[in-house]
């Protein structure tokens, strides 16, 4: 029997080596292959067509007309709109394809705070409904649908989206429809979005939906840390997605991975999937640095996460659903991470978040399985793990290696598991037994004897 179990032991462990191995060789090109940002054969400047830099002045026209201007040069290597130093004031904008929007050093854009400057739009087919009211959206402040080869970059410029306005409609529930994004592209690909700083999101910083190819990478983004539910980058039904090099705190998420909500995400069906962030340094002041779902309808597949710093959040990363969501979160290889001053380490929930509507199925279960975490080392961590998955459909397969935290002095449990199996080896504090190798290994054994058998 022994025997059996070394067998099996080893047979696992490699499955899962290997398994990690594929999906981080598959995906560490992702962003080894950024675009190389050309000049573009024709420039104007944003001062060409009227606008002012004073920070009062309203520039939504002049910011149109220039957009609209250089849509005739799609077809001669396209154009860039160049915005000088200044504060330009702006409602909501939409870009062209095959355009740069550059941002100087000493520029810029800002938000403006008057509801009637940002347009309504009809909500995400995969969300049914505006995220936090029934209903529309306001149309995020810069925009992108159905656009190809898109940058928006600079010297370190700045979008300052003025949040605060948006936050105290949200508090007091006062809006009447879901908070505007600073940037959104939908049903869009290549694009580019590097070298600024992001203040003051209403509500997400970033927000590709449905797109391909997106790279983000060397921008910042800061939120205060009470800012309620500001969200730093947020995939969503996305596909070969690059997030690298970018330092982001807010509220409450830095990066969440999304991708349609129950019944309309299912039924849209498009996952989030081949998507590599590394070289990153993340805070979440009430969210998680790094989280997965709940709105994952869709599925969210082959993800690779590595050389990561997450700091002073309440939870470092995070896997979230719930019944009624379908879909799977599967494939995810997170490496190499340094966390510190972290309440929660890792967290896998199947009973996080609500529904759209009343229309949801309770029989549409998530899948959680094959995940893999390894070469941590966390400082200042009061749990280790908090993994709750579902009854009626278990989280399988996750694995833990070579992970290290140092606990606060204050925590007096380590680990919480229910509804979950997985494997384990060089950790501490050492897991709960649904997740320590000896315990899995053994059910595993019996369970293939038990198979063998009726065979």
């Amino acid at each position: 029997m022994m025997l059996i179990f070394s067998q099996v032991a080893l047979l696992l462990l490699l499955q899962l080596s290997n398994a990690a191995k594929i999906i981080g060789d598959e995906l560490s090109g992702q962003c080894n292959s950024k675009p190389i940002l050309d000049p573009r054969p024709h420039s104007v400047s944003i001062l060409e067509f009227g606008a002012v830099g004073d920070g009062k002045t309203l520039n939504t026209i002049a910011f149109q007309n220039a957009i609209f201007y250089l849509k005739s040069f799609a077809d001669k290597g396209g154009a860039q709109l160049y915005v000088p130093p200044g504060k330009w004031l702006t409602g909501s904008i939409n870009l062209t394809s095959h355009l740069t929007l550059f941002l100087e050093k000493g520029a810029t854009i800002l938000a403006s705070q008057d509801p009637s400057h940002w347009e309504l739009v009809n909500p995400l087919p995969s969300y049914g409904r505006g995220v936090e009211v029934p209903g529309k959206r306001y149309r995020s402040l810069i925009n992108g649908y159905n656009l190809h080869d898109v940058v928006i970059t600079g010297d370190d410029g700045v979008i300052d989206g003025q949040g605060l306005v948006w936050w105290d409609w949200f508090t007091s529930h006062s809006l009447n429809y879901s908070r505007p994004h600073l940037v959104e592209f939908e049903d869009s690909e290549y694009v580019v979005v590097s070298n600024l700083s992001f203040l003051n999101t209403p509500a997400y910083n970033i927000h590709p939906v449905y797109c391909s190819n997106v790279y983000v990478f060397n921008i910042s983004v800061s939120a205060p840390s009470e800012s309620p539910y500001t969200v730093g980058i947020v995939p969503d039904s996305s596909d070969h997605v690059c997030i690298e090099g970018c330092n982001i705190a807010t509220g409450y998420d830095a990066i969440v991975l999304k991708s349609g909500w129950d019944q309309y995400g299912i039924a849209y069906g498009r996952p989030s999937k081949n998507i590599h962030i590394r070289n990153v340094h993340l805070q979440s002041s009430s969210g998680s640095s790094i989280a997965f779902g709940s709105e994952m309808s869709g599925g969210i597949s082959n993800v690779l996460v590595e050389h990561v710093h997450l700091y002073n959040s309440s939870t470092g990363i995070e896997f979230r659903t719930t019944k009624g969501r379908g879909g799977y979160i599967k494939g995810i290889v997170i490496s190499d991470v340094e966390m510190e001053n972290i309440s929660t380490g890792f967290s896998a929930s199947g009973h996080f978040g609500s529904h759209p509507d009343d229309e949801f199925d309770p029989n549409a279960l998530p899948i959680v399985q094959d995940i893999t975490l390894q070469n941590v080392r966390g400082t200042n961590i009061k749990i280790a793990g908090n993994f709750t998955g579902l009854q009626e459909s278990p989280f399988t397969s996750i694995y833990l290696s070579n992970i290290t935290f140092s606990m606060n002095s204050s925590s007096s449990t380590s680990w919480i598991c229910s509804d979950v199996s997985g494997y384990s080896e060089s950790v501490i504090p050492a897991p709960c037994s649904d997740l320590d190798t000896r315990y899995s290994i053994s059910s595993l054994a019996a369970n293939s004897a038990g198979k063998a058998a009726v065979l």
